[in-house]
């Protein structure tokens, strides 16, 4: 395959060098990103050829090549406050057509995994992206601690009916979901701000750009409209500009419903709180499917069972190039999400069956355990995309306003 040079290339290229010379500059940014998964990036000639097929980029936003040219200069602050970083829904489209086969998509994946860890300040993250013996360690020693802490307070098992909450008390459930969901957020917060400072800071978007004065709120809200509702949860450009570009093979539709199932059982689990707190009904209260609640967590446990199943089926057959190497965030990801809704079905079957089954509470604490690991891990593992893919893109749908009203 033959590719032309940009006579635009030549220009950025000069601009990205007179970049790196005012800044600080990480000569072992590249082999630290090949560390998290990247593939040998050194083949690229600068052709633009990724970035000329990429259906997603746009004259504010080019990648891949910019990226990697980053990652080649050792300009670390730039790649990690990059808004393009997280417009990238890794299609594999620039991938198929590099004439060299440098797999820039792979190594804009990998490049997302190092932004993970360095936004991280436990570095639980970077353990969990390049050690993967470490991790798995990890993940299991905390799924057993969190299911020895809910055993050692448990309370009697019932022969007669399936009482769960007698079995692990409800106050201990909900008290323990609280305080991981603050812990949770409070590191998914530093993490997120300092992302969002460097991207502002780089794009040169300041306090007065996002709340100066009636016109500045109305772009803000349009961009926050743009990066949640139509992006992140609508996969929009995913759906339209990836299909357009011969993608439909490889399908967002398991990406969609993975997320939307995590997080319709997110609000779910929310809402039977709430319901709780405000007395109009017990956790645990047997309900007909047909109840708000209820049919919403049904739903939305089907839609990720089903999503992360072929998603993993993807992954074992290898079934196009984005899928051809997976690495240990991926498979945790998968695992906890799998695990996740897999045993609320099966507590779902226990409590239904004409005999309730010992073996049904035994599901239930592998639930709570597995459910409380995976929110935990959030800010940690891939899917704290779910956090900072939004942020980008927010910066990315401002920065296009701000262009296109300048221009």
């Amino acid at each position: 395959m033959s590719a032309v040079i940009d006579p635009g290339i030549a220009v950025e290229d000069d601009a990205l060098a007179t970049a790196a010379q005012a800044v600080r500059l990480d000569p072992d940014l590249l082999s630290e990103i090949k560390r998290f998964g990247a593939a040998d990036v050194s083949a690229c000639f600068s052709c633009g050829t990724c970035t000329a097929s990429c259906a997603l980029t746009d004259n504010d936003g080019t990648f891949p090549r910019r990226i990697i040219r980053y990652a080649e200069l050792g300009m670390k602050d730039a790649l990690v406050s990059s808004k393009e970083l997280w417009a990238c829904y890794h299609c594999g489209t620039c991938s198929d057509s590099c004439p060299t086969q440098a797999d820039p998509a792979g190594f804009m994946a990998a490049a997302r995994r190092y932004a993970i860890a360095d936004y991280d300040r436990t570095r639980l993250a970077r353990t969990l992206a390049t050690r993967p013996v470490i991790g798995t360690v990890i993940a299991l020693a905390l799924a057993a601690f969190c299911a020895l802490f809910m055993y050692a307070l448990h309370g009697a098992q019932s022969a007669s009916r399936l009482a769960l909450f007698d079995f692990i008390p409800e106050p201990l459930i909900h008290t323990t979901g609280v305080v991981v969901l603050g812990l949770v957020a409070l590191a998914a917060l530093v993490s997120v701000v300092g992302m969002a400072r460097g991207i502002a800071r780089r794009e040169g978007i300041g306090v007065r750009d996002i709340f100066g004065g009636r016109a500045a709120w109305q772009r803000s809200l349009r961009a926050l409209w743009v990066a949640f509702g139509i992006e992140a949860l609508g996969q929009r450009r995913y759906r339209k500009d990836c299909d357009e570009a011969g993608e439909k093979e490889r399908g967002w539709l398991p990406h969609a419903l993975t997320l939307w199932g995590f997080l319709g059982l997110f609000l779910a689990t929310i809402l039977d709180y709430g319901l709780a707190l405000a007395g109009i009904k017990a956790t645990g209260t047997p309900v007909p499917i047909w109840h708000p609640v209820r049919l919403l967590g049904t739903v939305a446990g089907a839609a990720m069972v089903y999503g992360t199943t072929l998603l993993a089926w993807k992954r074992i057959r290898r079934a196009d190039r984005t899928m051809s190497e997976s690495r240990f965030p991926d498979w945790l990801l998968l695992a906890l999400l799998w695990l996740t809704g897999v045993s609320g079905f099966g507590i779902e079957l226990a409590l239904y069956l004409p005999h309730p089954p010992t073996w049904g509470y035994w599901v239930f604490l592998l639930h709570l355990a597995v459910a409380i690991e995976l929110v935990l891990l959030l800010p940690f593992t891939k899917l704290a995309h779910a956090i900072y893919r939004p942020v980008g893109l927010f910066f990315h749908a401002l920065a296009g306003s701000r262009t296109a009203r300048s221009g």
